[in-house]
């Protein structure tokens, strides 16, 4: 007994060692940018690194923005151009002039958000469907759908170019939203979860006279909860870090999101590094925000898959 308790103890002392490690590996690219934005041109630039700043100061986040300017937000109406005369979607607000960084910071929320909640909401509802629901062509259509997820975006890049084209949608945000919204993963993701909810409770609802609707929002929403925390997390990531897909899809400073437009930043001022790591720490916030609300989903959805699986 005693050497199986020195065993277990000798394992523990090891993970917290290693799982210290790990966190210090990972936390440091984040220390860095943060105190290199507070840094001095003279110790960001240095080449010996600076591990902690001898002056905090303010510079780089009032160069970032003075960089450029732009109206605060320019919330446009999809599909509201083949409406108009001119071809061009229809803005119902614009905000005030303000630092672009604002504006790129404001388009990638919104962009994030718009998609995190529409792909959420289309997955749980086609992972419910593919689950519990028996039709015709059902097991062919969740094989489509677990194919598309070994395909890469490169090669539907033209397609999608061409579509959001011909739906007059290329140059703003929604061009970016809308390709996200049909996600398979998150489909696949939500079929699992829904796997896990008794047929009974579901039969139940439908004897007390329950519609789809009310039993969808009332009953198959909240089991599936962690499963859609967890999603919430990886599309806002997803959405937020594909770089590519914005760079294809928007093609003007109003629409830039903050990846994007920190982009352009370093193409324009490749030796300041200090400007640099404060637009990457202004860019961090919303992803630090969203990880912390949906923590605990998160955490619930790997530990019901492990217990699943």
């Amino acid at each position: 007994m005693k050497i199986q308790s020195g065993r277990s103890r000798a394992y523990r002392i090891a993970s917290i060692i290693i799982l210290i490690i790990l966190a210090f590996l990972f936390t440091f690219p984040l220390y860095w940018i943060v105190t290199g934005a507070f840094k001095t041109s003279v110790e960001v630039n240095s080449p010996k690194p600076v591990w902690w700043p001898s002056q905090w100061v303010s510079d780089n986040f009032k160069a970032l923005m003075d960089e450029r300017s732009a109206p605060l937000w320019e919330l446009a109406v999809p599909f509201s151009n083949w409406f108009t005369p001119d071809g061009r979607l229809r803005y119902w607000s614009v905000g005030p002039e303000a630092p672009a960084a604002f504006r790129w910071l404001v388009n990638a929320v919104f962009m994030s958000v718009a998609a995190m909640i529409l792909t959420c909401l289309t997955a749980a509802m086609a992972g419910y469907a593919l689950a519990k629901k028996r039709f015709n062509g059902r097991f062919i259509l969740f094989a489509l759908i677990v194919c598309a997820m070994a395909l890469p975006k490169q090669v539907i890049l033209i397609p999608l170019l061409k579509e959001m084209s011909g739906l007059k949608l290329y140059g703003s945000l929604w061009a970016v939203i809308f390709p996200t919204v049909g996600w398979p993963f998150g489909v696949f993701l939500m079929k699992q979860f829904s796997e896990s909810i008794p047929g009974e409770i579901l039969e139940a609802t439908r004897i007390d006279g329950a519609s789809e609707l009310k039993t969808f929002s009332t009953v198959v929403m909240p089991m599936i909860k962690p499963g859609i925390g967890a999603l919430a997390i990886f599309t806002f990531i997803n959405c937020w870090n594909d770089y590519f897909m914005q760079l294809v899809m928007l093609d003007s400073n109003s629409v830039y999101t903050i990846p994007l437009g920190i982009a352009t930043l370093q193409s324009e001022t490749s030796t300041d590094m200090g400007l640099l790591m404060a637009g990457a720490a202004l860019a961090s916030i919303p992803i630090i925000i969203v990880f912390l609300i949906f923590q605990k989903y998160f955490t619930q959805g790997i530990t019901m898959g492990a217990v699943k699986g």
